[in-house]
């Protein structure tokens, strides 16, 4: 297995073509909606870390898991002591917009649990995603179900990395034209039917060739 980034794998629950393209070939294009994300990174990263009352707050927090073969970075992880006296991780992901139709935050974050799990032989019940534009803490549950999702999402990007192959768009909608890799991407070009693309194109080739010859 290859080491594998969390930030990633929102990359590849919100399109895989993105991931790979991002993870592959290296493409990535700034936009508005990716400088405004990494002002707000900044931000909370530069924060010290603190303790108050029986929470300790840790930012810029290194992660891994060797197994998975996962790496990468927490924003924050909250410690909350219990009533044992033992220390309990909750981890947090700023995101800059607002809660999206798919699971792709959940998952990142979901990994991190999965990691500090690994890191503290504990189990991480539940995290939080703080959006900017709301300017809340929406909290996830770590159950079955998002375990699952995330499990299996890691192992189709490692399989991704493995054979080195990017996928063709699955979709051409709103998703894609929000996406910072659009024109790298060329949906528009790669759902086309090529049967029908073929046709068009030797039509025309045969078209001109009349014009030169007329």
């Amino acid at each position: 297995m290859t080491t594998l980034y969390l930030s990633r794998l929102q990359h590849y629950v919100f399109c895989p073509r993105q991931f790979a393209l991002i993870e592959l070939e290296c493409q990535w294009v700034e936009n508005q909606l990716t400088a405004e994300g990494q002002v707000m990174h900044e931000r909370v990263n530069s924060g010290e870390n603190e303790t108050r009352g029986d929470i300790h707050t840790v930012r810029t927090l290194p992660l891994g898991h060797c197994t998975l073969e996962l790496e990468g970075v927490a924003d924050v992880v909250e410690y909350h002591r219990q009533a044992d006296g033992l220390f309990v991780p909750y981890p947090i992901e700023y995101k800059r917009g607002k809660p999206k139709s798919h699971r792709a935050d959940e998952v990142q974050l979901m990994a991190q649990a999965l990691c500090l799990e690994d890191m503290h032989d504990c189990v991480v019940p539940k995290g939080a995603l703080f959006y900017g534009k709301t300017r809340r803490r929406q909290v996830v549950i770590f159950d079955e179900e998002l375990r699952n999702l995330t499990l299996n999402a890691i192992n189709e990007s490692q399989k991704i990395i493995q054979t080195g192959i990017t996928p063709k768009p699955a979709y051409n909608t709103a998703k894609c034209r929000n996406c910072s890799l659009n024109e790298l991407c060329h949906p528009k070009i790669f759902n086309k039917n090529a049967k029908a693309w073929l046709a068009k194109n030797l039509q025309q080739s045969l078209n001109k060739e009349l014009s030169e010859k007329e």
